[in-house]
């Protein structure tokens, strides 16, 4: 079954956005991706999720680096050029400067890093596979920062969001009820 990008079930998922930065035979390179996850934590590995036919997929696998850079939540603007056109035809980094957005060239890697987002990842290419109409592409991250007072923008439903109110988890007294059911359906070991 198809899971279309406008279904009300696959509308539910609540993302960050990832700007992923290459560089290779399209040149520099920025893109929109809403699939980026930080699946590892030692080694560090990030997997992003691109169309197989994309320039940055193809700068990508040319190169086998990447930069991560989970979009702040004042970058809305970045996001939407970035996942507008293809580097094929449009110079985003151009657009992106022209309209004020900063970059530095990262330290370990050949590729721009955006300015102002929540944070930046330099990946080196471990990994990549056809899954479905998108190619997963795992990096093993070889730099990282975060910006301490800039918060991720997360993406909803095709709209873009700020953290709101914190949820706080259940209370001491909740945990130990839920403990004690725990412990009256724990499976015996087999021996």
């Amino acid at each position: 079954m198809d899971l279309e990008r406008m279904n009300d079930a696959a509308r539910k998922f609540v993302t960050n956005v990832g700007l992923i930065t290459s560089n290779g035979p399209i040149g520099d390179n920025i893109m929109s991706a809403e699939w980026t996850h930080h699946i590892s934590y030692s080694p560090g590995h990030i997997m992003i999720n691109l169309r197989s036919k994309s320039a940055s997929t193809q700068n990508i696998l040319e190169t086998g680096e990447f930069g991560v850079n989970i979009a702040g939540d004042t970058q809305n603007v970045v996001t939407s050029v970035a996942g507008r056109g293809s580097g094929r035809d449009y110079n985003k980094i151009a657009i992106l400067k022209e309209l004020g957005v900063e970059f530095y060239r990262a330290s370990n890697i050949n590729v721009l890093m955006v300015k102002g987002a929540a944070m930046n990842v330099e990946c080196k290419v471990i990994k990549h596979e056809v899954i479905g109409d998108h190619i997963a592409i795992v990096g093993e991250v070889v730099n990282s920062s975060a910006e301490e007072n800039v918060q991720p923008l997360l993406f909803h439903g095709t709209r873009y969001f700020k953290l709101g109110e914190h949820i706080a988890k259940p209370d001491e007294k909740r945990m130990a009820e839920i403990d004690a059911i725990y412990d009256k359906n724990r499976k015996t070991q087999a021996t």
